[in-house]
């Protein structure tokens, strides 16, 4: 399942959750979505050490598996190389990065791998770097093999030259008792290229101040990682699959801009 799905079992009041008896549970697969490690860590706490993750793409089949002994240990991490799955971390020139920094994830082609975009050579072409393979996604790799996502490429933020990951802000902003959901990107500045947003939907009955919502950022993140911007809506846009649609939260402000930094 998705991770939405997973928050709203775990989101549901204590008194509701004890009525249920999930003893029997041996495994819950999770995928589709970066998965909070919050939600992970209550998932856990509520069905034990049966949860599962994958993380992979419909080009690129399944890359890596997280299984659960590894779920606490490696925070954040999505799991090791899939049995036939060969990975790179390579930085724009297609040279492989050290480990521990974060570069662009790559697969090497296998016969699990699509062939080709439909009638979208231009697309086919930005994908290959000879036989690696990649769908956008900026990670790091740890001494032991096991892959961190950063974030999509083209979600990245450059403020003031340096590069800023909105999936580690979220991922702490999740962790917000008062926050129900959370989308970070960039928005224009005329000084530093772009400025860290965050849209924020506050949990039902609760209320929040952009204040309150730094102050709590200041205790878990780099102060040059911190939101400049907070807006406030009711709900988030996602899909049927519980991916978050940021594009139409990050449209608006970029509207009549020639470049997109």
């Amino acid at each position: 399942m998705a991770p939405t799905l997973l928050k709203r079992i775990v989101d549901l009041p204590a008194a509701v959750r004890a009525r249920y008896d999930v003893s029997s549970m041996r495994a819950i697969v999770m995928a589709a979505a970066p998965c909070p490690m919050r939600v992970k860590e209550e998932v856990i706490a509520y069905f034990g050490p049966c949860l599962y993750e994958f993380y992979g793409s419909t080009e690129l089949g399944i890359n890596t598996i997280l299984a659960p002994d590894d779920m606490l240990r490696k925070p954040g991490s999505c799991g090791k190389a899939a049995p036939g799955v060969e990975l790179a971390v390579l930085d724009d020139e297609g040279r492989p990065v050290a480990m521990g920094q974060p570069g662009e994830l790559h697969v090497r082609r296998h016969p699990g791998v699509f062939d080709e975009y439909y009638k979208n050579p231009d697309a086919t072409r930005q994908t290959g770097r000879g036989d690696w393979l990649s769908v956008g996604d900026v990670a790091y790799l740890d001494d032991e093999g096991f892959v961190y996502i950063c974030d999509r490429k083209r979600d990245m933020i450059i403020s003031g030259g340096v590069n800023i990951y909105p999936a580690e802000i979220e991922d702490a902003l999740h962790r917000h008792p008062k926050i129900e959901d959370a989308a970070v990107f960039g928005v224009p500045d005329d000084d530093w290229g772009e400025r860290v947003h965050a849209a924020v939907e506050p949990r039902p009955g609760e209320t929040l101040t952009a204040d309150e919502v730094r102050t709590f950022c200041r205790a878990h993140l780099a102060d040059y990682k911190i939101p400049r911007e907070i807006s406030f809506h009711p709900s988030l846009p996602r899909d049927t699959a519980g991916k978050l649609l940021k594009r139409l939260l990050r449209e608006p402000h970029w509207t009549g801009r020639a470049s997109r930094v």
